[in-house]
């Protein structure tokens, strides 16, 4: 080959006399081009196109979020402080509206007496943003928001560390805020928010302060009551379906971690604006929440002000924690509901209580009606069978519906079948002793 054409070659003129000739150098480099295109349209993937990125010009945390640096003798971080005020509208009520809930109706939702002498003013809600969702000793909380009611204002403060060095300030200052107050509230901060700082708090060495503080954590009656008409218990759907809190613009949660990183890198301001907002809505949500869920234990008899769904996974929630007259006048009403699945919701548990108080009458009446709505009823089926067969001593009232319904067995799985076969045997060994 010639200098000419090694030349050539090194300056990437793939073209030699008579036929272009591959060069395998060439082949590589568009091949490294290609990767970092893919590289970078996966990153667009999680960073959207619009998202502000950072440059020569990188905005100050200072100007993207209303905050300044804090300084303590543990160190440095930044800090971020808002107020709602009494008037001010947050979905469909005034943050006057959601300053006074009932604690003995959250000690009900939690199932602890001791929230009932409580006031909210001693309550501190609490969510964290970290660098993933996986847990352990490689999550790093970086963003802490809280919130507190004074008067009937709600107050959101944010602390932030800027890189890992500020973990220990933040997590000191925590634990002294958190001193001032006697409880927390979260959403699902049981499973893990309270868990993953337990663990930074171990890792810095600190004093953790919310280790067995009372705790009312929002995720789990909210999953109870709201399950049935939702697709999901997430904040942001409660918001939208339940709140009437429409956000716009919110970063996805999963992009959270990655405007971190990018902070990290490029310390633009703008990758984390939205990030602050994000969390400071949570923690507002969360108080209007506690205000609604309570106020659903408080009035619900009232129930023209409520989804009659909601009111049945009440008093079905009632009923177990053992209220049995408050789910008796729940259910009662609920019976007479426009939605025919809360009707027959509730008839089935009101004529369990009726049972247990020896109202036949009445509990007959419902277990009638349902299986005249549904021919295929078991569980009136079998209660109208243990009905005849014990109370009135009428076997050939209870042969006869366990007759039909196993002629109709289709429907019926197997472990309903085995169990009625048996029934139907025995009602009819008892029968024929009968008329011996």
């Amino acid at each position: 080959m010639s200098l000419k054409d090694r030349l050539s070659r090194l300056v990437g003129d793939a073209a030699t006399t008579g036929e272009a000739k591959a060069d395998p150098r060439q082949a590589t480099m568009r091949e490294l081009r290609d990767r970092i295109d893919t590289l970078m349209r996966r990153r667009e993937r999680i960073i959207p196109p619009n998202t502000p990125r950072a440059s020569r010009d990188a905005v100050p945390l200072g100007v993207a979020v209303a905050g300044e640096e804090v300084r303590t003798p543990h160190g440095k971080f930044f800090m971020s402080r808002t107020i709602l005020n009494a008037d001010d509208v947050y979905g469909y009520r005034r943050v006057r509206d959601f300053a006074c809930p009932s604690m003995p109706a959250a000690a009900f939702l939690t199932g602890h007496q001791a929230f009932t002498d409580m006031s909210i003013k001693d309550g501190l809600f609490l969510d964290t943003e970290t660098t993933g969702l996986s847990g352990g000793t490689g999550t790093f909380p970086f963003l802490i928001g809280l919130g507190w009611f004074e008067e009937d204002s709600f107050i959101t403060c944010q602390l932030f560390a800027r890189d890992f060095s500020e973990e220990g300030a933040v997590l000191r200052y925590l634990s002294e805020m958190a001193s001032g107050k006697e409880f927390l509230v979260t959403f699902n901060g049981k499973a893990y928010d309270i868990n993953l700082l337990t663990t930074r708090f171990i890792l810095n060495r600190s004093h953790d302060m919310l280790a067995g503080m009372p705790h009312i954590d929002l995720l789990h009656p909210s999953r109870r009551i709201f399950a049935h008409r939702l697709e999901n218990a997430r904040l942001s759907t409660i918001e939208s379906h339940i709140l009437g809190v429409r956000r716009e613009g919110d970063v996805p949660g999963f992009e959270i971690p990655q405007r971190y990183f990018d902070w990290l890198r490029q310390n633009d301001g703008m990758f984390l604006k939205d990030v602050f907002e994000h969390n400071r809505l949570d923690i507002i949500s969360m108080a209007s929440l506690l205000k609604y869920l309570t106020d659903l234990v408080e009035n619900s008899i009232e129930m023209e002000n409520y989804h009659h769904g909601d009111l049945l996974k009440l008093a079905l929630f009632l009923h177990e924690r053992g209220d049995v007259e408050r789910s008796l006048r729940m259910f009662e009403s609920l019976i007479m509901s426009p939605l025919p699945d809360v009707a027959t919701g509730a008839r089935r548990p009101l004529s369990i209580i009726y049972k247990k108080m020896r109202r036949w009458d009445d509990a007959v009446k419902l277990w009638l009606t349902l299986a005249h709505a549904d021919q295929h009823d078991i569980f009136a089926i079998e209660e109208l069978a243990k009905f005849y067969e014990h109370q009135t001593r009428e076997l050939e009232k209870a042969v006869e519906i366990v007759r039909g319904l196993l002629e109709n067995r289709g429907h019926l799985n197997e472990i309903h079948c085995t169990s009625l076969e048996y029934r139907y045997k025995r009602l009819l060994y008892k029968a024929s002793l009968k008329e011996k």
